[in-house]
């Protein structure tokens, strides 16, 4: 079996325009005309740094293609889905709170979403082992019947849905570390027994009122939800210590048969909308734990897909080090921005926060 990581990525990601603004608003009023927070540079200089440093020639490149109607239809709603073709027919829109429709977007979106599907089709036929996505625009806070925090499709839970109608999975894991709560991915598994959604993400942050650790699941999908808030300024040492004592003993209770990535680069300690510290070799270190319980579980079977990450000078470094766990390899690269920052124990707010997620969710899951 290979052991090689597929790599997806396409121009037209690059392409999606979502105009001028600030931060995460459009430009207009009292908000001077300046570059989006959601625009192709942090993406796109992924890739220049791992053609720069040859790290590329360690991927197996990956050409996507677009996903069908019918497959978004899998997640979202078929008037919502007209809704975007039109608004990107017309020349732009928006699809929802801060959801930009741009000319093009409605393709560009639907090859975004398929990016994850043909990283599902490489991992589970085993032409790669594991697979990281590069796609754009993200997808985690689109609903079934509208986008959100610059989502337009799911790219994940269409995946998930997916995999389980193509290939017959019966457990599937979606892990979301994107500093923001993944909304739409919850929405589309609460009452899924079959589909495990763990986020972890910055407490009281996009979007409001989402991402509770009071929510998980409802029905037959009753502890099959799990949200993990970490406090602002949560680092390597916090997140880690959510990985080792909760993450992975649910993980290895469910036995997924794959494991998706909601791989936002956003909770890093340089993003403008995010207030954690992650540094890069702090996701370095959670992706290797990902691909550790992807080969005591499913094979080694593992897809993630960019979602966040605003940082153009930082998320390509974060970025590099989620792949070189992928592949068991590492680059020549350093980070530049490792000026002798190194976190020390996780401060006692922040390991209680863990706790209460735990001793919530050790009603459904052996949790010590």
């Amino acid at each position: 079996m290979t052991e090689e990581t597929g790599f997806v990525c396409d121009e037209s990601y690059f392409w999606h325009q979502t105009g001028n603004g600030a931060l995460n608003i459009r430009s207009g009023g009292w908000v001077q005309p300046d570059t989006h927070a959601e625009n192709p540079e942090s993406k796109r200089r992924v890739k220049n740094l791992l053609e720069r440093s040859k790290f590329m020639n360690e991927l197996k490149p990956i050409e996507p293609r677009s996903a069908t109607a019918k497959e978004i239809e899998l997640v979202h709603r078929a008037n919502y889905i007209k809704e975007v073709r039109q608004l990107s027919e017309a020349g732009g829109g928006d699809a929802g709170i801060h959801a930009i429709v741009g000319p093009d977007s409605y393709e560009i979106a639907l090859k975004s979403a398929g990016g994850a599907l043909t990283a599902v089709d490489a991992v589970m036929n085993d032409t790669v082992k594991t697979a990281y996505a590069l796609v754009r625009p993200p997808g985690h806070h689109a609903e079934p019947g509208e986008g959100a925090g610059f989502c337009l499709f799911n790219n994940v839970a269409i995946a998930a849905k997916y995999a389980r109608e193509t290939y017959g999975l019966k457990r599937i894991l979606i892990l979301d570390w994107d500093v923001h709560h993944g909304n739409g991915t919850e929405t589309a598994f609460y009452h899924d027994p079959d589909v495990l959604f763990i986020s972890i993400h910055q407490e009281n942050i996009f979007p409001k009122g989402r991402g509770s650790m009071t929510d998980v699941g409802e029905g037959e999908g009753e502890g099959r939800n799990v949200n993990i808030e970490l406090p602002a300024g949560t680092g390597d040492e916090g997140y880690l210590y959510a990985f080792d004592h909760m993450i992975a003993p649910i993980v290895d209770q469910f036995q997924p048969e794959l494991i998706l990535v909601s791989a936002g680069q956003d909770a890093s300690r340089f993003d403008p909308l995010g207030r954690m510290l992650v540094t890069a070799a702090g996701y370095y270190e959670m992706a290797k734990r990902v691909k550790s319980l992807a080969a005591k579980h499913c094979h080694g079977r593992v897809v993630a897909c960019h979602e966040g990450g605003y940082s153009t000078a930082y998320v390509p470094f974060c970025t590099l080090r989620v792949l070189e766990a992928l592949r068991g390899k590492r680059s020549q690269v350093d980070d530049p921005f490792d000026q002798g920052y190194h976190e020390g124990p996780i401060y006692p707010h922040q390991k209680e926060a863990v706790q209460r997620a735990i001793d919530l969710q050790s009603t459904y899951w052996e949790l010590f």
